[in-house]
């Protein structure tokens, strides 16, 4: 569904690129990486993936078959002990390694041999983390440029790096993709005459917080809560909800853990994502947002600063009051709820995987 939208008119010189970080798994990293990577092949651009063992891997899913293209060599940083197998990165052919998160990464295997990748190859480093790590082995990297997303991260950034080698490249979204309701819903079997509110992967259990506010609103509009999630926790959780809440609140729980393609069947048979993570101390992003915003199913989200730098492209809430205006805006389909969905497309067109890919490919020339 989304490779073909992701394809760019003008094809030029063929990079050689490796990549090392996540694929195919539910991590935010392994979301931005395959982002980018795969619109690098579309571009018409050599990759080459570098990524962890499927036994020691960061996330909590594999989402995907791996393609031909990739290799699994090395272990999470955290795995006793780390491992990591050199010959791959030794052996393949390219001119341009890009790491994703260091901080998961077996750094200290990586920098036994980064001074023979660094002879052969410009060196990047796509930051993840919220804030400058304590790990002194962290820095033991000679980048030729460091990405991060927006100015909050530049700013911890310049205080440790040089300045000119810290770039800012805006996280990618999926393309503009939205559907056809009647159709997802009779696909997914769910109803055709209640709002349907929806919430996902391990961040559902969060949604749970705000039940008591889409109990109240139950009493004015036929509603079906939707939880698609294998997270433990928030699958308990929606359980005992659905027997405190019956039959208020008619609540749906299917441990899945969808693709992309099923995730966005979901999505486009729902009226309205809940995103309600509280702010966490360092600077991050929403993976969730930039995975969704192109569905055409608008977010609610709590007022943190997962979606600070967003402006009219989600509904925030900071109280219960807006919160509930914000789903009967939704569900009556008024002028702030148009207005949300034109912010969300133009966003996503701006900010399309294949804006980003290209952006990438521009630094890697410019180095």
């Amino acid at each position: 569904m989304f490779s073909s939208v992701l394809s760019v008119v003008k094809k030029g010189d063929k990079m050689k690129i490796a990549m090392m970080g996540g694929w195919n798994t539910d991590s935010g990293a392994s979301f931005h990486a395959e982002l980018v990577g795969r619109n690098w092949i579309d571009q018409g651009q050599g990759l080459k993936v570098f990524t962890f063992y499927d036994y020691a891997f960061h996330g909590t899913q594999i989402t995907g078959k791996d393609e031909d293209y990739v290799e699994r060599c090395f272990t999470v940083s955290s795995y006793t002990p780390p491992n990591l197998n050199p010959v791959p990165f030794l052996t393949e052919d390219y001119e341009v390694f890009v790491v994703q998160d260091l901080g998961m990464l077996p750094k200290d295997l990586l920098g036994k041999i980064f001074h023979r990748i660094k002879k052969r190859a410009k060196v990047i480093n796509v930051i993840h983390d919220g804030n400058l790590s304590e790990d002194p082995s962290f820095y033991q990297f000679d980048w030729d440029a460091i990405v991060c997303f927006d100015e909050r991260y530049r700013k911890f950034l310049v205080s440790a790096y040089d300045s000119e080698k810290v770039r800012m490249i805006p996280y990618p979204c999926l393309p503009y993709a939205p559907g056809d309701k009647k159709a997802k819903r009779e696909k997914l079997g769910l109803p055709q005459d209640k709002h349907i509110i929806f919430s996902f992967g391990p961040a559902s259990n969060s949604t749970l917080e705000v039940m008591p506010s889409i109990a109240e609103l139950a009493s004015k509009y036929p509603i079906l809560v939707l939880t698609v999630t294998k997270h433990k926790e928030a699958l308990e959780g929606f359980v005992e909800a659905s027997h405190r809440l019956a039959p208020t609140v008619d609540i749906e729980i299917r441990e899945e853990a969808p693709p992309t393609d099923e995730l966005y069947d979901y999505l486009h048979a729902s009226d309205v994502l809940i995103f309600n993570k509280t702010s966490t101390p360092q600077v991050v992003v929403s993976s969730t947002a930039f995975q969704c915003l192109g569905s055409g199913c608008p977010i609610v989200a709590k007022e943190s600063n997962y979606v600070e730098f967003f402006d009219k492209e989600v509904l925030r809430y900071s109280d219960v009051d807006t919160f509930k205006s914000h789903l009967s805006a939704i569900f009556d389909k008024t002028e702030a709820y148009e207005r949300t969905l034109e912010s969300a497309k133009k966003y996503v067109i701006e900010n399309s995987a294949q804006e980003i890919g290209k952006k990438y490919i521009e630094l890697f020339k410019s180095l």
